[in-house]
């Protein structure tokens, strides 16, 4: 299982934005409370791979556009994991999601959140491949 938490917070841009961030992010007690679920709940979420966080400026985050109307994006978990068994760590997977692509509406992270979430779904499959 691959840690969520690089292994090195001091390594050269852990805590560096990069260029296929999100526009913007929630602290764990920010998801906790969007869900209206315990910290350790939340916690739990990231490690059966139902949510995504990074660390960024010291602190672990998870994309706010991850988390609409007071839930999780529906399909997101079956990405993660089809994303974590093509050897996608966190990090790997947070650029996938945020990389633009000229097919799509922007991002595979933005086409998740419309009508595309069966191509994206396809597209993370074949990553494996």
């Amino acid at each position: 299982m691959t840690d969520s938490v690089p292994a090195d917070p001091t390594a050269a841009g852990a805590d560096l934005p990069g260029p296929a961030d999100p526009a913007g992010w929630l602290t764990l007690p920010d998801v906790a409370e969007r869900l209206d679920l315990s910290i350790s709940k939340v916690h739990q979420m990231i490690r059966d791979r139902e949510l995504i966080a990074v660390r960024r400026d010291g602190v672990r985050r998870v994309p706010a556009d991850l988390v609409a109307n007071r839930t999780v994006l529906k399909h997101l978990p079956g990405v993660l994991n089809l994303l974590a068994d093509a050897g996608y760590d966190d990090e790997a997977a947070l650029g996938w999601l945020y990389e633009e692509d000229p097919t799509l509406p922007g991002t595979p992270a933005a086409a998740l959140a419309g009508d595309q979430a069966r191509e994206i779904k396809r597209r993370a499959q074949a990553l494996g491949f």
